[in-house]
């Protein structure tokens, strides 16, 4: 995907930082819609599509965590990057339980905000590596190149994250990967130890027949995470 074919949905509140990067990220090159609010979001995604939706956190009314939540809870898989001025590092796991791929805290400088867009963007297909083939996950299948899971139940989308997470182990199938490998190959290496977990907790839900009894995806004490894919 390039640039310029990448639709953004910005959602804030404030109109002067809205303004801005709509304005900013036009100028990256990226189609950009904005919202006000968690309702004006909700409008924009029933009737168009994005590859991405920048989200504030603290809007009045139905919040950033809140809408997150909810879109993922629905199956609406468009990676989400939060934007908020609590910078702690419970606002940013909070951020990525909630179903965020990516976090930056208030104020920030917006080329890095581009720089990670990009980052999500180009998470699906690293550049320089050869597309990986269809991993067999029990009855399911992931599509490496659609970030989904078929099966017999149909399609199970993935977030950008959740997908990330997968490529990065199936590429290394059987071997172990430290949690601080699988934040690179995320493309969040800031953020933390516990923002794997949640991911992996939330990747398990989708491929495992029982979570709480782990039959792929594995966890290896003291070392990360290993996958083990198979029939």
């Amino acid at each position: 995907m390039t640039d310029a074919a990448a639709h953004l949905l910005v959602v804030d509140d404030d109109a002067r930082l809205r303004a801005l990067l709509q304005r900013y990220l036009a100028e990256q090159g990226f189609r950009v819609t904005v919202a006000a609010d968690a309702a004006a979001a909700r409008q924009a995604l029933a009737g168009m599509e994005f590859d991405l939706m920048v989200l504030d956190v603290m809007m009045p009314g139905e919040t950033g965590l809140a809408l997150s939540e909810s879109l993922r809870r629905h199956g609406q898989d468009v990676p989400i990057l939060m934007l908020t001025a609590a910078g702690a590092p419970d606002d940013r796991i909070a951020g990525f339980e909630h179903g965020a791929d990516d976090y930056l805290a208030k104020p920030f400088d917006p080329r890095e905000l581009a720089l990670r867009i990009r980052t999500i963007l180009r998470r699906s297909a690293p550049v320089g590596m050869s597309p990986l083939p269809p991993v067999q996950l029990g009855l399911r299948w992931f599509d490496a190149e659609r970030g989904e899971l078929r099966g017999p139940e149909g399609v199970t989308r993935l977030t950008g994250g959740e997908a990330a997470l997968l490529v990065a182990l199936a590429r290394r199938g059987g071997e172990v990967l430290s949690r601080e490998e699988i934040a690179a190959a995320m493309g969040s290496p800031e953020a933390g130890e516990r923002a794997v977990d949640v991911t992996v907790t939330r990747l398990r839900r989708k491929i495992e027949p029982d979570p709480r009894e782990p039959r792929f995806l594995h966890t290896v004490r003291h070392k990360g995470y290993v996958l083990r894919p198979g029939g």
